[in-house]
């Protein structure tokens, strides 16, 4: 109840007025009914918290820039990784259907969210995707956790190309936990369309499941390594090079590697560990940095 609460009120913009510490104070002891250690987290949640608090490296917000990102990604592993864009605009309006392939997905570039996926222009609602994209074009996805590196990313739309993995109905998506440069682990988000609804299960670096869940259950069914697992690793750790802590998104289709996607701050640190230990372990291999000049 006290976490629906607060989330309702946040995303009213009841708590703009705080600061960023006294914010993500109340916002964790709502939603994880606990106090947030600051001075020493050792937990991978409260570690979250002060990295977004003391680690505030400009280049950030061009990561997590679903189109400024792409320059990075091509100068740091290649584009060939990267989704084709078939267009950047500033409003909805701008967008030229009749230009556009059959299939396509719109994205604004600076939330979590606002997606709208075409698979036959012929039956694409456009009022209906003009009402998703336009709504969250207004929304500062900062606000919500106090991740600073979406602050000041430019709300735009990017189009990109609509990518079919022939041999999966759903099209899982590979998330390479990344420490000071190093995968330790990583997850596959897969069923989004079951009944049941999404599974998160984590694997260590021999593809075995891990014996823990976060927030979400782990699936119960066996799930294949990607067959460019050991590739994946190496670009995740490309990326990560001289960050404490990121996550980096990979898609796998038709046995080619697609970029997804960066995250420094997954489930906004506030997502439970079941068992609660791993907690613990998963925070244990995130060595924080100093305080940066650029703490607020």
């Amino acid at each position: 109840m006290k976490s629906r609460i607060f989330k309702g009120l946040a995303r009213r913009h009841f708590f703009d007025w705080l600061s960023d510490e006294a914010y993500i104070k109340l916002m964790y002891y709502c939603i994880m009914d606990r106090k947030v250690n600051l001075k020493n987290p050792q937990t991978f949640n409260e570690k979250l918290q002060w990295l977004k608090l003391y680690n505030r490296n400009p280049i950030y917000t061009m990561m997590v820039d679903k189109y400024e990102v792409k320059k990075y990604i091509a100068e740091t592993i290649g584009e060939e990784y990267l989704i084709p864009t078939l267009g950047i605009y500033s409003s909805f309006n701008e967008i030229d259907f009749n230009k556009l392939p059959n299939q396509f997905v719109i994205k604004c570039t600076h939330d979590s969210g606002g997606v709208v996926i075409c698979k036959d222009k012929t039956k694409l609602d456009i009022n209906s995707a003009r009402e998703k994209i336009n709504k969250n074009l207004k929304n500062n996805f900062f606000y919500v956790g106090r991740e600073w590196p979406y602050k000041d990313v430019k709300p735009r739309i990017i189009i990109e190309e609509y990518i079919d993995d022939h041999k999966n109905e759903d099209l899982n998506d590979y998330k390479f936990m990344c420490f000071n440069g190093k995968v330790k682990c990583s997850f596959v988000c897969s069923e989004r369309r079951s009944k049941e609804g999404l599974k998160v299960t984590f694997f260590d670096l021999d593809w075995n499941k891990m014996p823990f869940e976060r927030h979400y259950p782990y699936s119960k069914k066996n799930i294949a390594k990607p067959e460019n697992y050991t590739k994946m690793i190496e670009l995740s750790e490309k990326l990560s090079k001289n960050l404490p802590f990121v996550r980096i998104d990979f898609y796998e289709v038709n046995g080619k590697i697609y970029f997804g996607e960066i995250t420094f701050f997954p489930g906004n640190g506030t997502e439970e560990f079941t068992p609660e230990e791993y907690d613990y372990l998963l925070g244990s291999w995130i060595e924080l940095p100093e305080r940066n000049k650029n703490e607020k």
